[in-house]
C-alpha cells in the first residue's frame, strides 16, 4: 500500500477546508442528494461527499457506507486531490497503490473507485466519488457526467464559503478571517511559531465618497484589497474586517520581518497613485501587534490591540 502525499499547498487548503464549517455538521439533503443521484446514475453500491482533513477523509454525505469517515493514510480520496482530473483504479487489486489496502482487503472490499476533485477558492478540499466491489471500466461519457454532479457539488459548498468572504473585493470577511486565524493562534501556541497581526485603516476614505461617489470609494477599496493580495504571501491572513478596515496575520514572522512586507505595500500603493493620477490618493494607516499567549488570549484582543495601535499611529 502507498499512503498519499499532501498538496503543496497543504496548510491554506486546510484553512479553507476549515473555514467552511462543514466538517463534522450533519447530513444534509442538498448533498445526500446528489451522492443518491451519482449511485443510482452509475449502478454503484457506494457514492461519497469526501472531505480530506489533516489525517482523515470525513463524508458529508455517504450513501451505501456505514463509515463516517476513514485514515487518510488508507484512503483513495487523498490520492484523487493531488490533481484536477477524475481519478480511476479500474481494479484495485491490480494496482500496487491499493491492492493491500485494508478498504480493498476487508469491508467495504473496494474494487472500482473513481473520485472528482472538488474544488473550492483554488483548492481541492475532497471528492465526489463512486465505489464498486466488482472491477469496471469507467469510459469519457461517465466522466463528464460524474464531473457534471461534482461541480453541482462545488457549489452546494461555495454557498457555504459565501459567508466567509467579502463580496465586493473577494477577500475573507471579518466571520472568515476570525475562523481561521483562531486556529492559526492555536498552531502558534502548540508549535511555538511567531504570529504578528497588522491592523489597517483607510485614511480620508470617506470624502473619496463624498466627493468622487460610492463607486469610486468601492473601486478604492478593490484596488487596496488587490495590492495587499499581491504584498503578502499565501500562507498569511488577509482579510476585509468591514469599511475601510483591513486585516493581516502572519505566521512564522517577526514585527521587523513584517515591517519590511508593509514598507513594500507601502511603496506599492505609491506607485499606484502616482500612475493613476484619479484625483485623490489611496493611504493607509496601520499597528503591529506581536501575538502573546500570556497577554493576548483570544484573536479579538489581539484585535482590540491593533486597532488601539492603529490610532495611535493615525493621529
Amino acid at each position: 500500500m502507498i499512503k498519499p502525499d499532501n498538496p503543496k499547498n497543504e496548510n491554506n487548503r486546510l484553512e479553507t477546508l476549515r473555514s467552511l464549517e462543514v466538517l463534522d455538521t450533519q447530513a444534509e439533503e442538498r448533498f445526500d442528494r446528489l451522492t443518491r443521484m451519482a449511485k443510482r446514475m452509475f449502478g454503484v453500491p457506494i457514492a461519497l461527499v469526501s472531505l480530506v482533513d489533516a489525517n482523515r477523509q470525513w463524508f458529508k454525505s455517504c450513501i451505501g457506507l456505514s463509515a463516517s469517515e476513514t485514515s487518510r493514510e488508507i484512503s483513495f480520496c487523498g490520492h484523487a486531490i493531488l490533481g484536477s482530473e477524475v481519478f480511476i483504479i479500474p481494479d484495485t487489486i491490480k494496482d500496487e497503490r491499493f491492492a493491500d489496502n485494508p478498504l480493498v482487503l476487508n469491508d467495504p472490499n473496494i474494487r472500482f473507485y473513481a473520485g472528482c476533485p472538488l474544488k473550492v477558492n483554488g483548492h481541492r478540499l475532497g471528492t465526489l466519488c463512486i465505489i464498486d466491489q466488482a472491477p469496471r471500466n469507467f469510459e469519457r461519457g461517465d466522466i463528464d457526467a460524474l464531473k457534471d454532479l461534482a461541480s453541482m457539488v462545488e457549489r452546494e459548498l461555495e454557498a457555504v464559503q459565501l459567508a466567509t468572504l467579502d463580496e465586493l473585493t473577494g477577500l475573507s470577511n471579518r466571520r472568515g478571517f476570525l475562523l481561521l486565524a483562531k486556529h492559526s493562534l492555536k498552531l502558534s501556541i502548540r508549535q511555538k511559531f511567531p504570529l504578528v497581526l497588522v491592523f489597517m485603516d483607510l485614511n480620508q476614505f470617506k470624502p473619496i465618497n463624498d466627493k468622487f461617489g460610492h463607486a469610486e470609494g468601492d473601486a478604492a477599496l478593490v484596488t487596496f484589497a488587490n495590492l495587499m493580495s499581491a504584498s503578502f504571501r499565501d500562507s498569511d491572513i488577509y482579510a476585509r474586517l468591514g469599511g475601510d478596515e483591513f486585516v493581516a496575520l502572519l505566521s512564522s514572522s517577526s514585527i521587523k520581518e513584517v515591517e519590511v512586507v508593509m514598507d513594500r505595500f507601502n511603496k506599492s500603493l505609491d506607485a499606484h497613485n502616482q500612475q493613476q493620477k484619479r484625483g485623490y490618493d489611496i493611504s493607509f494607516s496601520y499597528g503591529i501587534v506581536e501575538f502573546n499567549h500570556e497577554k493576548q488570549t483570544t484573536i479579538e484582543e489581539l484585535l482590540d490591540e491593533g486597532d488601539s495601535l492603529m490610532y495611535e499611529s493615525k493621529k
